[in-house]
């Protein structure tokens, strides 16, 4: 808790002080083009990786940057994707998963979790990316997590589009959907690209036809 009180501190001294007008001008709306989806996990930090500054991202953080389907039910995480598309009018959403990730290695291995039954269930919207892994390998071991963590980020891309805002603007071609990996260990991030079936660097993806 010390760090994080002087990091308060050290902000107000010096990183507010960069960013005054910026800051000045956030006070009073924002407009992200942007709805990043990510992990809940310490190591992911959005704006760290895409070298982005405050309000140009919108940001849900959970366990697993899961997205549940839609229901009719209201949720946390469906009514800030409904916020950010119709309110906000994003442009691009991206689901980041990453490397090493313990939601993925627990959807993976359910009895590691089953004295957590909120986490046991939250990792059911994970469950068919487990299935389409033991489906190929049967019993799942550690070798196969990458695999997982990126079935799992194509398995949420799908639950996204079920979310009657996302639906509607896909359907005039108002809104991308983007599908990212980031790896902790060496700063990487891949992009699932649609036409070669596979995840490949974003530099690849994005900047060829730059």
């Amino acid at each position: 808790m010390d760090k994080v009180i002087k990091g308060i501190a050290k902000f107000k001294e010096k990183g507010f002080e960069e960013r005054r007008e910026l800051f000045k001008t956030l006070a009073t709306g924002q407009s992200p083009e942007v709805l990043f989806i990510t992990c809940s996990d310490s190591r992911i930090d959005p704006n760290l990786i895409t070298h982005t500054e405050p309000g140009d991202l919108f940001i849900i953080r959970n366990a697993g940057n899961i997205v549940p389907p839609h229901v009719k039910e209201a949720g946390g995480n469906t009514a800030t994707i409904e916020y950010g598309v119709q309110v906000l009018g994003v442009e691009d959403i991206i689901i980041c998963g990453h490397t090493d990730c313990g939601a993925m290695k627990g959807a993976m291995n359910p009895d590691s979790v089953k004295t957590l039954p909120h986490v046991s269930e939250w990792l059911q919207h994970s469950a068919a990316a487990s299935a389409r892994c033991e489906a190929r390998h049967g019993q799942l071991g550690t070798e196969h997590t990458l695999e997982m963590i990126q079935e799992n980020v194509l398995l949420q891309m799908s639950h996204l589009q079920t979310h009657p805002s996302v639906a509607a603007k896909l359907a005039v071609n108002e809104i991308a959907v983007h599908g990212w990996v980031y790896d902790i260990e060496n700063g990487e991030v891949t992009a699932y690209d649609d036409a070669q079936g596979k995840f490949i660097p974003v530099e690849e993806k994005y900047l060829k036809s730059a």
